[in-house]
């Protein structure tokens, strides 16, 4: 089973492979994107991390409030999707 993390407050040229080796150190990271905006193409600030069930508390844990590049990240579950 997966869970999947909403990291916020990323800086603009983050890419997905970064936010994947940014979590690794705490386990595994099944995926990662980052969320771009339709008609520029350029990144909206945040992203989603799918890791295992397993490790999502201690992932939330130790990068909530995590400094990445001069910026503190916001780390926490992902809500599901209006409508969804």
């Amino acid at each position: 089973m997966a869970r999947t993390l909403y990291v916020g407050n990323l800086p603009w040229a983050t890419k997905p492979e970064q936010l994947t080796d940014l979590f690794a150190p705490y386990g595994e990271v099944i995926s990662s994107r980052i969320i771009t905006d339709r008609e520029t193409g350029r990144s909206r600030g945040f992203g989603f991390v799918e890791v295992g069930d397993q490790e999502a508390e201690r992932m939330v844990e130790a990068m909530n409030g995590a400094e990445f590049e001069g910026r503190q990240l916001t780390v926490n579950e992902a809500k599901p999707r209006q409508g969804e």
